[in-house]
């Protein structure tokens, strides 16, 4: 017997609506991919410098590992806050690399750096409460915020600090305040706190109350030196990570957390509710990423190059004021003498060029119209043709 056909009450629809707290300000830089994939469709050359994802893909055992336990058994949950195993091999990491012994129960294995980041914000703040977020930023930091209802507090970073937030800034901001997050290396800016200013930082927030979260992603990716690690000097806050930017694991969504001893059962307890795990494939993977260091090092080397092929060409076309390139592998720089609008700028350039950038205005909504964010993970010969690309066309705009 055939169903009679759906007829949808047209009447009723004119009462629902979308939620306000999904109406957050969209990530302008997943808009620019989307119009350059669309050049790419029709048969164009494009160059993908909007996003920062690393090219080559996740190291070689890391796809064997993969392959290997798809074909051993079938696939299931693990615990909420991840593979002992993996969360294990996460605290050795941390031992290697900051000389700390964290324990691994107090590592939570997430979907992705961003999973962390709701899971953290749900666990730290309440409805209401007021959190600094530097600017320029990741967007999704606000967006997140926003969404569960927090008030964002943005404190305008630029050439004047180094494009980092200072003890005067945070002092000068009205009370009540729970929260701050803070990037080192930065996106976009790639610009690092020094182990003595984060500890600063980490005290300040210890003497107001302050619940300090901070967003070490880009650890790893350095160029003059290692990122020091929040991890050495404030035991509350929750320090986030993944595998996604030094390990090369974009798509396999995983990250991780260390936390605070007050907020490890809270974070469980919401991980079980809300996501139940983060992906079993993506954590056996994972298992082996900490044993190819040698591979992944070898990629930095192409990082700085390109940064070195970026720093040593744009200035020719007017291009030469940048943050700080610390780490990461971002350029963030100021094209305020060409355009007051970021956004179009970029629109244009993708048009003309086949060259995708980040507009600036996507992080940073006050000042962020004029600046750009080239990322620069890819293909070395790729980002030089980019490159030149970028600078003749510039050569042209006066």
């Amino acid at each position: 017997m055939s169903l009679p056909a759906f007829k949808p009450n047209r009447q009723s629809t004119s009462l629902l609506k979308a939620a306000s707290r999904a109406m957050v300000e969209p990530f302008i830089a997943m808009d620019v991919l989307a119009a350059a994939n669309a050049q790419a469709a029709a048969g164009r050359d494009v160059f993908h410098l909007e996003l920062g994802e690393p090219a080559g893909g996740p190291p070689q055992a890391v796809l064997a590992a993969a392959a290997a336990r798809l074909a051993a058994r079938p696939l299931g949950y693990t615990e909420a806050l991840g593979m002992p195993a993996l969360r294990h091999a996460i605290a050795r990491h941390c031992e290697h690399c900051y000389d700390l012994d964290v324990p691994w129960q107090r590592i939570a294995v997430t979907i992705g750096a961003s999973g962390a980041f709701v899971l953290a914000f749900l666990a730290a703040f309440e409805p209401g409460d007021r959190v600094v977020v530097p600017e320029p930023a990741f967007p999704a930091y606000k967006a997140t915020l926003r969404a569960l209802g927090c008030e964002v507090v943005p404190l305008a970073l630029g050439p004047d600090t180094g494009f980092k937030p200072t003890l005067a800034q945070l002092a000068a901001l009205p009370r009540p305040l729970a929260g701050l997050l803070i990037a080192s290396p930065g996106n976009p800016t790639g610009t690092m706190l020094s182990a003595r200013e984060l500890a600063a930082i980490a005290d300040y927030c210890a003497l107001e109350g302050i619940r300090l979260i901070a967003d070490e992603i880009y650890h790893g990716i350095t160029y003059d030196g290692p990122a020091a690690t929040a991890l050495a000097c404030a035991p509350d806050a929750i320090v986030i990570n993944g595998f996604s930017k030094y390990f090369c694991m974009t798509g396999w969504r995983l990250g991780w957390m260390v936390m605070p001893e007050d907020l490890t059962r809270p974070i469980e307890l919401l991980a079980q509710n809300l996501f139940i795990s983060a992906p079993a494939l993506s954590q056996e993977a994972a298992l082996v990423a900490f044993d190819c260091r040698p591979e992944l090092d070898q990629r930095i080397a192409t990082y700085r190059a390109n940064r070195e092929a970026l720093l040593a060409r744009l200035p020719a076309a007017g291009l030469a004021r940048f943050a700080p390139v610390d780490g990461a592998f971002y350029l963030y720089a100021d094209v305020g003498h060409l355009t007051d609008d970021s956004k179009g700028f970029c629109e244009r350039l993708l048009a003309e060029t086949g060259v995708a950038l980040a507009p600036g205005a996507d992080f940073d909504r006050a000042h962020g119209h004029r600046y750009i964010r080239i990322a620069f993970p890819g293909d070395h010969a790729r980002l030089v043709e980019a490159a030149d690309r970028l600078v003749d066309w510039l050569q042209h705009q006066a």
